[in-house]
Protein backbone atom coordinates (compact mmCIF):
# COMPACT_ATOMS: atom_id res chain seq x y z
CA UNK A 1 0.00 0.00 0.00
CA UNK A 2 1.34 3.41 -0.63
CA UNK A 3 2.84 4.95 2.11
CA UNK A 4 2.48 8.98 2.26
CA UNK A 5 5.70 10.74 3.96
CA UNK A 6 4.98 12.47 7.27
CA UNK A 7 5.33 15.74 5.88
CA UNK A 8 1.81 15.03 3.68
CA UNK A 9 -1.01 17.50 4.69
CA UNK A 10 -4.28 16.59 2.67
CA UNK A 11 -6.57 19.76 2.60
CA UNK A 12 -10.47 20.18 1.61
CA UNK A 13 -11.79 23.09 -0.32
CA UNK A 14 -15.39 23.69 0.70
CA UNK A 15 -18.20 25.04 -0.55
CA UNK A 16 -22.09 23.19 1.01
CA UNK A 17 -24.64 22.82 -1.28
CA UNK A 18 -22.84 24.60 -4.64
CA UNK A 19 -24.72 23.01 -6.72
CA UNK A 20 -28.32 23.77 -5.24
CA UNK A 21 -26.73 27.77 -4.58
CA UNK A 22 -25.75 27.76 -8.23
CA UNK A 23 -29.59 26.73 -9.85
CA UNK A 24 -30.87 29.31 -7.51
CA UNK A 25 -28.10 31.41 -8.60
CA UNK A 26 -27.01 32.30 -5.30
CA UNK A 27 -30.28 33.52 -3.31
CA UNK A 28 -29.43 31.68 -0.02
CA UNK A 29 -33.06 32.82 1.31
CA UNK A 30 -34.68 29.98 -1.12
CA UNK A 31 -32.62 27.51 1.14
CA UNK A 32 -34.84 27.98 4.02
CA UNK A 33 -37.47 26.27 2.63
CA UNK A 34 -37.18 22.15 2.60
CA UNK A 35 -35.67 22.30 -1.10
CA UNK A 36 -34.01 19.47 -3.14
CA UNK A 37 -32.65 19.47 -6.45
CA UNK A 38 -35.19 16.96 -8.79
CA UNK A 39 -33.76 13.70 -10.81
CA UNK A 40 -31.54 14.80 -13.87
CA UNK A 41 -33.26 13.72 -16.85
CA UNK A 42 -32.46 10.56 -18.54
CA UNK A 43 -30.90 9.99 -14.67
CA UNK A 44 -31.99 7.73 -11.93
CA UNK A 45 -35.00 8.88 -10.20
CA UNK A 46 -33.46 9.95 -7.22
CA UNK A 47 -32.94 13.83 -5.49
CA UNK A 48 -29.40 15.81 -5.80
CA UNK A 49 -28.46 17.89 -2.92
CA UNK A 50 -31.18 19.27 -0.14
CA UNK A 51 -31.11 22.17 1.66
CA UNK A 52 -31.32 22.32 5.50
CA UNK A 53 -34.90 22.05 6.43
CA UNK A 54 -35.50 19.19 4.09
CA UNK A 55 -32.22 17.71 5.91
CA UNK A 56 -34.16 17.80 8.74
CA UNK A 57 -36.77 15.74 7.23
CA UNK A 58 -34.30 13.39 6.66
CA UNK A 59 -33.98 14.04 3.19
CA UNK A 60 -30.24 13.79 1.55
CA UNK A 61 -28.28 13.70 -1.69
CA UNK A 62 -29.07 9.84 -3.73
CA UNK A 63 -32.19 9.16 -2.15
CA UNK A 64 -34.98 7.65 -4.20
CA UNK A 65 -37.57 10.54 -4.74
CA UNK A 66 -40.56 8.84 -3.75
CA UNK A 67 -38.64 8.01 0.06
CA UNK A 68 -38.22 12.00 -0.18
CA UNK A 69 -41.52 12.95 -0.84
CA UNK A 70 -42.96 10.41 1.64
CA UNK A 71 -40.12 11.87 4.48
CA UNK A 72 -41.06 15.54 3.04
CA UNK A 73 -44.42 16.17 1.71
CA UNK A 74 -43.78 19.80 0.62
CA UNK A 75 -40.88 19.62 -0.38
CA UNK A 76 -39.76 21.51 -3.11
CA UNK A 77 -38.01 19.91 -6.26
CA UNK A 78 -36.16 22.61 -8.09
CA UNK A 79 -33.88 21.72 -12.06
CA UNK A 80 -31.20 20.78 -11.69
CA UNK A 81 -28.30 22.44 -14.06
CA UNK A 82 -25.16 20.15 -13.39
CA UNK A 83 -23.39 22.14 -16.16
CA UNK A 84 -23.55 25.42 -15.09
CA UNK A 85 -22.57 24.18 -11.68
CA UNK A 86 -19.72 22.72 -12.69
CA UNK A 87 -18.37 25.44 -14.84
CA UNK A 88 -18.80 27.76 -11.93
CA UNK A 89 -16.41 25.22 -9.87
CA UNK A 90 -14.28 24.85 -12.44
CA UNK A 91 -13.56 28.52 -12.55
CA UNK A 92 -12.44 28.47 -8.82
CA UNK A 93 -10.55 25.26 -9.35
CA UNK A 94 -8.49 27.08 -11.77
CA UNK A 95 -7.97 29.86 -9.16
CA UNK A 96 -6.79 27.26 -6.80
CA UNK A 97 -4.50 25.96 -9.44
CA UNK A 98 -3.24 29.88 -9.38
CA UNK A 99 -2.18 29.73 -5.92
CA UNK A 100 -0.17 26.24 -6.93
CA UNK A 101 -1.85 23.44 -5.79
CA UNK A 102 -2.41 20.34 -7.45
CA UNK A 103 -6.32 19.57 -7.19
CA UNK A 104 -7.94 16.22 -7.32
CA UNK A 105 -11.73 17.33 -7.91
CA UNK A 106 -14.75 15.99 -6.34
CA UNK A 107 -18.28 16.57 -7.03
CA UNK A 108 -18.87 20.47 -7.84
CA UNK A 109 -18.26 22.47 -4.02
CA UNK A 110 -15.45 20.19 -3.28
CA UNK A 111 -11.70 19.59 -3.91
CA UNK A 112 -8.63 18.00 -2.12
CA UNK A 113 -5.20 19.36 -2.74
CA UNK A 114 -1.69 18.52 -1.14
CA UNK A 115 -1.22 21.15 0.99
CA UNK A 116 1.48 20.02 2.83
CA UNK A 117 3.56 20.65 -0.70
CA UNK A 118 2.54 24.35 0.07
CA UNK A 119 4.90 25.12 2.61
CA UNK A 120 7.52 25.98 0.51
CA UNK A 121 5.50 28.86 -0.79
CA UNK A 122 4.04 29.94 1.97
CA UNK A 123 5.54 28.93 5.24
CA UNK A 124 3.23 26.82 6.99
CA UNK A 125 0.42 25.31 5.90
CA UNK A 126 -2.34 27.62 7.59
CA UNK A 127 -0.95 30.49 5.58
CA UNK A 128 -1.36 28.28 2.74
CA UNK A 129 -4.86 27.73 3.14
CA UNK A 130 -5.28 31.34 3.71
CA UNK A 131 -3.98 32.28 0.72
CA UNK A 132 -6.81 29.39 -0.87
CA UNK A 133 -9.94 31.14 0.90
CA UNK A 134 -8.36 34.40 -0.65
CA UNK A 135 -8.35 32.93 -4.22
CA UNK A 136 -11.35 31.13 -4.23
CA UNK A 137 -13.98 33.35 -1.75
CA UNK A 138 -15.37 34.10 1.31
CA UNK A 139 -18.06 31.20 0.65
CA UNK A 140 -15.30 28.29 0.90
CA UNK A 141 -14.94 26.27 3.85
CA UNK A 142 -11.04 24.75 4.59
CA UNK A 143 -9.80 21.92 6.68
CA UNK A 144 -6.90 19.86 6.41
CA UNK A 145 -5.61 16.33 7.77
CA UNK A 146 -3.76 12.72 7.19
CA UNK A 147 -6.85 11.86 4.68
CA UNK A 148 -9.48 12.49 2.35
CA UNK A 149 -12.37 11.87 4.82
CA UNK A 150 -10.19 13.87 7.49
CA UNK A 151 -9.86 16.92 5.61
CA UNK A 152 -13.63 17.02 4.31
CA UNK A 153 -15.17 16.58 7.78
CA UNK A 154 -12.67 19.34 9.66
CA UNK A 155 -13.90 21.31 6.51
CA UNK A 156 -17.57 20.55 7.62
CA UNK A 157 -17.09 22.30 10.81
CA UNK A 158 -14.96 24.86 9.97
CA UNK A 159 -17.04 28.50 9.16
CA UNK A 160 -16.18 30.69 5.67
CA UNK A 161 -14.35 33.71 8.07
CA UNK A 162 -12.73 31.39 11.00
CA UNK A 163 -9.57 29.98 10.94
CA UNK A 164 -9.36 26.37 8.95
CA UNK A 165 -9.57 23.17 10.44
CA UNK A 166 -6.57 21.49 10.61
CA UNK A 167 -6.24 17.62 12.40
CA UNK A 168 -2.59 16.61 13.68
CA UNK A 169 -2.20 13.30 11.69
CA UNK A 170 -1.88 11.64 15.63
CA UNK A 171 -5.48 12.62 16.47
CA UNK A 172 -6.98 11.41 13.13
CA UNK A 173 -8.30 7.90 14.91
CA UNK A 174 -9.48 9.99 18.13
CA UNK A 175 -11.14 12.81 15.45
CA UNK A 176 -13.29 10.27 13.10
CA UNK A 177 -13.82 8.24 15.82
CA UNK A 178 -17.32 10.12 17.23
CA UNK A 179 -18.44 10.96 13.57
CA UNK A 180 -21.87 9.62 12.61
CA UNK A 181 -21.89 7.02 9.57
CA UNK A 182 -23.68 9.09 7.65
CA UNK A 183 -20.29 10.89 6.87
CA UNK A 184 -19.52 7.98 4.18
CA UNK A 185 -22.31 8.67 2.35
CA UNK A 186 -20.92 11.89 0.72
CA UNK A 187 -17.22 10.50 0.24
CA UNK A 188 -18.45 6.89 -1.69
CA UNK A 189 -18.81 6.35 -4.87
CA UNK A 190 -21.75 5.13 -7.75
CA UNK A 191 -20.54 1.82 -6.29
CA UNK A 192 -21.66 2.32 -3.07
CA UNK A 193 -24.48 4.01 -3.75
CA UNK A 194 -26.06 0.87 -5.40
CA UNK A 195 -25.82 -1.06 -2.25
CA UNK A 196 -25.83 2.17 0.12
CA UNK A 197 -23.64 0.98 2.75
CA UNK A 198 -24.30 3.64 5.13
CA UNK A 199 -27.77 2.72 5.67
CA UNK A 200 -27.52 -1.16 5.98
CA UNK A 201 -24.63 -0.39 8.59
CA UNK A 202 -27.13 1.76 10.57
CA UNK A 203 -29.72 -0.79 10.51
CA UNK A 204 -27.14 -3.25 11.93
CA UNK A 205 -26.42 -0.68 14.82
CA UNK A 206 -22.85 0.87 13.59
CA UNK A 207 -23.78 4.65 14.01
CA UNK A 208 -20.45 6.12 14.28
CA UNK A 209 -16.74 5.89 12.29
CA UNK A 210 -15.58 4.34 15.33
CA UNK A 211 -18.18 1.48 15.75
CA UNK A 212 -17.20 0.88 11.97
CA UNK A 213 -13.34 0.74 12.74
CA UNK A 214 -13.46 -1.42 15.58
CA UNK A 215 -15.19 -4.38 13.50
CA UNK A 216 -13.14 -7.07 12.10
CA UNK A 217 -11.83 -6.94 8.76
CA UNK A 218 -13.20 -10.80 7.86
CA UNK A 219 -17.15 -9.94 9.22
CA UNK A 220 -16.98 -6.66 6.64
CA UNK A 221 -15.63 -8.63 4.08
CA UNK A 222 -17.94 -11.32 4.30
CA UNK A 223 -21.08 -8.90 4.18
CA UNK A 224 -20.30 -6.80 2.19
CA UNK A 225 -16.89 -7.38 0.01
CA UNK A 226 -14.16 -5.54 -1.17
CA UNK A 227 -15.78 -2.04 -1.53
CA UNK A 228 -16.86 -2.75 2.88
CA UNK A 229 -13.29 -3.31 2.87
CA UNK A 230 -12.22 0.47 1.44
CA UNK A 231 -14.92 2.16 3.98
CA UNK A 232 -13.03 -0.09 6.88
CA UNK A 233 -10.19 1.83 5.94
CA UNK A 234 -11.46 4.99 5.76
CA UNK A 235 -12.77 5.25 9.07
CA UNK A 236 -9.40 3.87 10.29
CA UNK A 237 -7.61 6.93 8.93
CA UNK A 238 -6.30 5.03 5.81
CA UNK A 239 -7.08 6.43 1.83
CA UNK A 240 -4.74 5.90 -1.23
CA UNK A 241 -2.84 8.92 -2.59
CA UNK A 242 -4.75 11.81 -4.15
CA UNK A 243 -5.26 12.13 -8.07
CA UNK A 244 -4.28 15.08 -8.88
CA UNK A 245 -6.27 16.36 -12.66
CA UNK A 246 -5.06 16.88 -16.03
CA UNK A 247 -5.03 20.62 -17.28
CA UNK A 248 -8.84 21.10 -18.68
CA UNK A 249 -8.65 21.40 -22.78
CA UNK A 250 -10.20 24.76 -22.52
CA UNK A 251 -11.79 23.93 -25.79
CA UNK A 252 -15.56 25.10 -25.38
CA UNK A 253 -17.68 26.85 -28.10
CA UNK A 254 -21.57 27.60 -26.98
CA UNK A 255 -24.62 30.01 -28.48
CA UNK A 256 -27.52 31.41 -27.23
CA UNK A 257 -30.37 30.68 -29.20
CA UNK A 258 -32.59 33.97 -28.31
CA UNK A 259 -35.66 32.13 -28.48
CA UNK A 260 -36.40 28.18 -27.55
CA UNK A 261 -35.96 25.26 -30.25
CA UNK A 262 -35.76 21.57 -30.70
CA UNK A 263 -35.75 19.18 -33.77
CA UNK A 264 -33.74 19.87 -37.14
CA UNK A 265 -33.03 23.61 -35.88
CA UNK A 266 -31.23 22.12 -32.95
CA UNK A 267 -29.05 19.65 -35.17
CA UNK A 268 -27.98 22.80 -36.98
CA UNK A 269 -27.01 24.57 -34.14
CA UNK A 270 -24.97 21.26 -33.14
CA UNK A 271 -23.57 21.74 -36.92
CA UNK A 272 -22.15 24.82 -35.95
CA UNK A 273 -21.17 24.42 -32.79
CA UNK A 274 -18.84 21.12 -34.83
CA UNK A 275 -17.27 23.66 -37.22
CA UNK A 276 -16.77 26.09 -34.25
CA UNK A 277 -14.86 23.74 -32.32
CA UNK A 278 -12.79 22.21 -35.13
CA UNK A 279 -12.12 26.15 -36.23
CA UNK A 280 -10.86 27.06 -32.97
CA UNK A 281 -6.91 27.69 -32.94
CA UNK A 282 -6.70 26.44 -29.21
CA UNK A 283 -7.10 22.64 -31.15
CA UNK A 284 -3.46 23.02 -32.27
CA UNK A 285 -4.65 20.64 -34.97
CA UNK A 286 -5.87 17.96 -33.09
CA UNK A 287 -8.28 15.24 -32.97
CA UNK A 288 -11.08 15.40 -31.11
CA UNK A 289 -11.62 11.90 -28.80
CA UNK A 290 -14.56 12.77 -26.42
CA UNK A 291 -17.26 15.29 -26.14
CA UNK A 292 -20.03 16.70 -23.97
CA UNK A 293 -23.09 18.51 -25.26
CA UNK A 294 -25.06 20.61 -22.69
CA UNK A 295 -28.12 22.61 -23.26
CA UNK A 296 -30.22 24.60 -20.48
CA UNK A 297 -33.64 24.24 -21.33
CA UNK A 298 -36.72 26.82 -21.66
CA UNK A 299 -38.73 25.23 -18.82
CA UNK A 300 -35.51 25.76 -16.24
CA UNK A 301 -32.81 23.24 -15.76
CA UNK A 302 -30.23 21.64 -17.70
CA UNK A 303 -29.64 18.68 -19.57
CA UNK A 304 -25.88 17.34 -20.85
CA UNK A 305 -24.39 14.09 -21.94
CA UNK A 306 -21.07 12.73 -23.72
CA UNK A 307 -20.16 11.05 -26.93
CA UNK A 308 -16.95 8.79 -26.98
CA UNK A 309 -15.79 8.20 -30.45
CA UNK A 310 -13.84 4.80 -30.56
CA UNK A 311 -11.53 6.48 -32.46
CA UNK A 312 -10.56 10.31 -32.38
CA UNK A 313 -11.49 12.02 -35.04
CA UNK A 314 -11.29 15.61 -36.98
CA UNK A 315 -14.36 14.29 -39.57
CA UNK A 316 -16.86 16.99 -39.62
CA UNK A 317 -19.65 14.28 -40.55
CA UNK A 318 -18.65 11.57 -37.98
CA UNK A 319 -18.51 13.93 -35.06
CA UNK A 320 -22.22 15.35 -35.98
CA UNK A 321 -22.87 11.69 -36.33
CA UNK A 322 -22.15 10.69 -33.09
CA UNK A 323 -23.58 14.34 -31.35
CA UNK A 324 -26.98 14.63 -32.96
CA UNK A 325 -27.52 11.05 -31.89
CA UNK A 326 -27.66 12.10 -27.99
CA UNK A 327 -30.03 15.25 -28.96
CA UNK A 328 -33.03 12.38 -28.79
CA UNK A 329 -32.72 12.18 -24.65
CA UNK A 330 -32.85 16.24 -24.43
CA UNK A 331 -36.40 16.63 -22.32
CA UNK A 332 -37.46 19.71 -23.88
CA UNK A 333 -37.36 22.88 -26.59
CA UNK A 334 -33.70 24.66 -25.57
CA UNK A 335 -32.54 28.06 -24.95
CA UNK A 336 -28.84 27.57 -25.36
CA UNK A 337 -25.94 25.11 -26.65
CA UNK A 338 -22.64 24.13 -25.21
CA UNK A 339 -20.09 21.81 -26.87
CA UNK A 340 -16.80 21.28 -24.36
CA UNK A 341 -13.86 18.89 -25.33
CA UNK A 342 -13.45 16.93 -22.77
CA UNK A 343 -10.47 15.05 -24.58
CA UNK A 344 -7.82 14.90 -27.34
CA UNK A 345 -6.35 12.92 -29.53
CA UNK A 346 -3.45 12.96 -31.39
CA UNK A 347 -2.83 15.33 -34.16
CA UNK A 348 -4.46 14.79 -37.06
CA UNK A 349 -1.77 13.52 -39.63
CA UNK A 350 -1.28 14.31 -43.09
CA UNK A 351 -1.24 11.08 -44.81
CA UNK A 352 0.40 10.90 -48.36
CA UNK A 353 -1.08 8.99 -50.95
CA UNK A 354 0.17 7.13 -54.11
CA UNK A 355 -2.20 8.24 -55.95
CA UNK A 356 -1.86 12.41 -56.73
CA UNK A 357 -5.21 12.68 -58.42
CA UNK A 358 -5.93 16.69 -59.37
CA UNK A 359 -9.18 16.55 -57.26
CA UNK A 360 -7.27 15.53 -54.06
CA UNK A 361 -4.66 18.18 -54.75
CA UNK A 362 -7.37 20.74 -55.57
CA UNK A 363 -8.86 20.18 -52.37
CA UNK A 364 -5.59 20.14 -50.20
CA UNK A 365 -4.65 22.93 -51.83
CA UNK A 366 -7.84 24.74 -50.57
CA UNK A 367 -7.41 23.29 -47.57
CA UNK A 368 -4.02 25.48 -46.84
CA UNK A 369 -5.22 28.30 -47.98
CA UNK A 370 -8.08 28.16 -45.75
CA UNK A 371 -5.48 27.49 -42.78
CA UNK A 372 -3.63 30.48 -44.12
CA UNK A 373 -6.20 32.83 -44.38
CA UNK A 374 -7.17 31.98 -41.15
CA UNK A 375 -3.93 32.46 -39.33
CA UNK A 376 -3.43 35.58 -40.96
CA UNK A 377 -6.89 37.32 -40.18
CA UNK A 378 -8.73 35.31 -37.98
CA UNK A 379 -10.77 32.03 -37.36
CA UNK A 380 -13.58 33.78 -38.67
CA UNK A 381 -11.69 34.67 -42.00
CA UNK A 382 -13.78 32.23 -43.85
CA UNK A 383 -16.86 31.28 -43.38
CA UNK A 384 -19.53 28.87 -44.73
CA UNK A 385 -23.76 29.87 -45.11
CA UNK A 386 -26.09 26.83 -43.88
CA UNK A 387 -29.29 26.69 -44.24
CA UNK A 388 -31.36 27.32 -40.61
CA UNK A 389 -35.30 27.86 -40.93
CA UNK A 390 -35.68 28.41 -44.55
CA UNK A 391 -39.04 29.45 -44.01
CA UNK A 392 -38.70 32.15 -41.12
CA UNK A 393 -40.15 35.64 -42.09
CA UNK A 394 -37.20 37.15 -40.52
CA UNK A 395 -33.76 37.38 -42.76
CA UNK A 396 -31.38 36.50 -40.22
CA UNK A 397 -32.83 33.25 -39.51
CA UNK A 398 -33.08 31.67 -42.52
CA UNK A 399 -29.20 30.95 -42.73
CA UNK A 400 -26.48 30.84 -40.23
CA UNK A 401 -22.68 31.93 -40.84
CA UNK A 402 -20.40 29.31 -40.02
CA UNK A 403 -16.35 28.39 -40.02
CA UNK A 404 -15.33 26.97 -42.76
CA UNK A 405 -14.42 23.63 -42.34
CA UNK A 406 -12.79 21.21 -44.66
CA UNK A 407 -12.14 17.60 -44.32
CA UNK A 408 -8.21 18.09 -44.57
CA UNK A 409 -8.31 21.35 -42.21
Amino acid sequence: MHQRSAESVIACALIPRFTLLAVVKGRRELLLRPMALAPEPGGPQVVGEASGPAEAFGVHGGMRLSEALARCPDLVLVPSDPERAETAWGDALGRLEGVGAEVEPGRPGEAFFEAGGLRGIYGTVERALRRVRGAIGPPVRLGAGRTRLVAYAAAQRSRPRRAPVVVPAAMTRSFLAPLPLSLLRDRLDDDWGRIDLPDKLERLGVQSLGQLAALPDAAIADRFGRLGLVALRMARGSEGPLRPRRPPEGLVEGIELGEAISGPQLERVVALLVDRVLANPARHGRSLRRLRLAARLAGGGGWRDEAALRQASTDHERLLLALQAKLGTIPGPVVSLTLRVLELGAAAGDQTTIDSRAADNRRRRLAEAVRQTRAAAGKDAVLRVIDADVDSRVPERRSLLTPYQDADS
